[in-house]
């Protein structure tokens, strides 16, 4: 499991049944539930406020998930599916939502049930992200409803980091 670090007299609770990548850093006040998996070279710095991510959802490569002080914590639901690099700053992602590679979501912002983000979208502090809806550019904006396609491929793609996940903990990579 990667570094797993405490702040101050918060300490990281992590499921057993949870994957955390070798190259992964879970600081302070960070909850994963079963399930969750966090890929390598990602951050999650619960220092001044609380994060949490929920059953079966998977944080990708390089991502950063982080709070702000004197502002309610990162919440990510669970079964959500956050790309590559994304940055997950102080926001609310709830369950089964889908985040692109290189987004950004910043403070106070909502990504509802069965939304996108697309990637490299910037969305913006308080902004709220509609269920069934595609989200793009930066600042990221409403650029259509989601086809039939990609609201079966937002529920399939935790699953499958899922799966993957375990066939890393079989591997020995832990």
């Amino acid at each position: 499991m990667g570094l797993v670090l405490p702040y101050l007299d918060k300490r990281p609770r992590i499921d057993p049944a949870a994957w955390v990548a070798p190259t992964a850093a879970i600081v302070g006040d960070v909850t994963l539930a079963a399930g969750a998996n966090i890929w390598f070279g990602c951050t999650l710095r619960g220092d001044v406020s609380f994060i949490t991510v929920g059953e079966n959802s998977n944080v990708q490569d390089g991502t950063v998930v982080h709070v702000s002080t004197g502002k309610p914590g990162t919440r990510i639901g669970a079964n959500v599916t956050i790309g590559h690099m994304a940055l997950i700053h102080a926001c609310v992602l709830e369950d089964g939502c889908f985040v692109g590679m290189k987004a950004c979501i910043s403070d106070g912002a909502v990504v509802e049930s069965g939304a996108m983000v697309a990637a490299g979208a910037l969305v913006t502090p308080g902004k709220r992200v509609k269920s069934g809806q595609l989200w793009a550019g930066a600042p990221a904006r409403f650029v259509r409803e989601l086809t039939d396609a990609e609201r079966a491929y937002i529920t399939e793609i935790p699953l499958r980091y899922v799966a993957h996940a375990e066939e890393y903990r079989r591997a020995g990579v832990l």
